[in-house]
C-alpha cells in the first residue's frame, strides 16, 4: 500500500514537474520569440505617458508580439504592467525572447539617436531639424525656443538665439524635452567657447562670443571655401575697425527673408531693417544663419591685412578677389563680368 502511494506521489510530482517545464518552454522559450526579430534588429518608440495597452498595441501591430495573451501573462508576472510605461527609443535585438523583450522595455535602457545640426537659418528651422530626431514635434520645440521665458533667463533674445547652436552631431535620448534640448545645447555651447582660447580671442578683438558668431554667420554665407574664410573675416573686421558699413549682401537677403534669390538688387539693399548692413553700421542684431565651426574660428583668427573690398571671381571656382582700394575693387568687378561672359552667364 505504501509502495503504491509512493508511486502515485512520484507520478504526481513528475507530472507537475513536466507541467512546469512545459510552461517554462511555452512562456520563455518556444512562444517567446517576437515575430519579425529573427533576422534584423527593430526600433520601437514608446511615447511619453503611454500606458501598457498602447505599448502592447504597438508591439502587436508591428508583428513583434504575436500572442497577446501570453505577453499579458508574462508582463504581469514580471511586473511590467504599470502606468505610465517607461518612454523612449528601444532597440530590439534579433532573436530576442519575450521575457528578454519585457525585461528590456521595463529596464528603460534606450538606444540614443544622433541629432545633426548643420546650416539652419532660423530657430524654426532648428526646431524642424531637431524634431526629426527627438520626440517633441517641431511646433513644440519652436514654441519653447521663441516664447518660453527660460530662453531669456539663460541670456538669449529672439535675435541672438541662433548663436546658441554650434553645428555638430550630438547624441540624444529620443524622449528629450524641448528644455532638455536647449540645456544640452547650452552645455555644448559653453564647452565650445571654453576650448582653444576662443573666449580670450574674442575679447582681444573687442567682441562677445555672440558678436563673433554673428560675423561668422555672414562669412558663412559669403564663401563656401574654408581656406578663404580667414581673409573674408579680415575684410569685415577691417570695416568694423574703420567704422564703415559692412555692406554684406547676405544681411540684406536675410532682412527680406528672400533666401532663394540668386541675385541681390535694390529690393534687398534698400529695405529698411536693422539687419540690412547697407543701411546700418556695425553688426546686425544677431546671426543671419547658423555659423559653422570653421567660420567661427575664421573670425577669431581673422587674417591680418589691409583689404576692405572683395568681389567674386566669376570663374566658377567659388573664390574671390580682394582689394585695398576702390580702384582695385572696380578692376576686380570688371574681371568678374568678363568671366561671366566667358562662361555664357551674361
Amino acid at each position: 500500500m505504501r509502495k503504491r502511494i509512493g508511486i502515485i506521489v512520484l507520478a504526481v510530482f513528475l507530472a507537475a514537474a513536466a507541467g512546469i517545464f512545459y510552461l517554462y518552454q511555452r512562456f520563455i522559450v518556444e512562444a517567446s520569440v517576437p515575430g519579425g526579430l529573427e533576422e534584423s534588429a527593430y526600433i520601437i518608440h514608446v511615447p511619453t505617458g503611454a500606458d501598457f495597452e498602447q505599448v502592447l498595441d504597438s508591439l502587436t501591430q508591428k508583428g513583434i508580439v504575436s500572442d497577446e495573451a501570453l505577453f499579458r501573462k508574462l508582463s504581469e508576472r514580471m511586473a511590467y504592467q504599470r502606468d505610465p510605461m517607461r518612454a523612449g527609443r528601444f532597440e530590439l535585438n534579433p532573436g530576442m525572447r519575450m521575457h528578454e523583450l519585457i525585461r528590456h522595455l521595463r529596464g528603460g535602457k534606450q538606444a540614443p539617436v544622433d541629432l545633426v545640426l548643420t546650416n539652419e537659418r532660423l530657430p524654426e528651422n532648428v526646431a524642424a531639424k531637431a524634431a526629426r530626431f527627438i520626440e517633441p514635434d517641431s511646433q513644440q520645440i519652436a514654441d519653447f525656443l521663441l516664447s518660453d521665458p527660460y530662453i531669456q533667463e539663460i541670456g538669449y533674445s529672439a535675435e541672438t538665439l541662433m548663436s546658441l547652436f554650434i553645428p555638430n552631431t550630438y547624441e540624444f535620448f529620443w524622449n528629450t524635452t524641448p528644455k532638455g534640448f536647449v540645456d544640452r545645447m547650452q552645455k555644448e555651447h559653453d564647452r565650445f567657447w571654453d576650448a582653444n582660447n576662443r573666449r580670450s580671442k574674442a575679447e582681444k578683438k573687442g567682441l562677445t562670443p555672440e558678436e563673433v558668431y554673428t560675423l561668422a554667420s555672414i562669412v558663412e554665407k559669403e564663401t563656401l571655401r574654408n581656406d578663404e574664410k580667414r581673409r573674408m573675416a579680415g575684410v569685415y573686421l577691417n570695416r568694423l575697425d574703420q567704422g564703415m558699413l559692412l555692406q554684406a549682401d547676405p544681411t540684406s537677403v536675410f532682412a527680406r527673408r528672400d533666401f532663394n534669390t540668386k541675385r541681390v538688387t535694390d529690393y534687398h539693399t534698400k529695405f529698411d531693417s536693422p539687419y540690412n548692413t547697407y543701411l546700418y553700421k556695425g553688426l546686425p542684431p544677431g546671426p543671419i544663419a547658423m555659423a559653422s565651426i570653421s567660420s567661427i574660428d575664421a573670425v577669431l583668427n581673422g587674417e591680418n591685412h589691409n583689404y576692405i573690398f572683395f568681389c567674386a571671381k566669376g570663374d566658377g571656382s567659388g573664390y574671390h578677389n580682394f582689394a585695398r582700394t576702390l580702384a582695385q575693387h572696380n578692376r576686380n568687378a570688371q574681371i568678374y563680368r568678363q568671366n561671366l561672359r566667358k562662361r555664357g552667364l551674361r
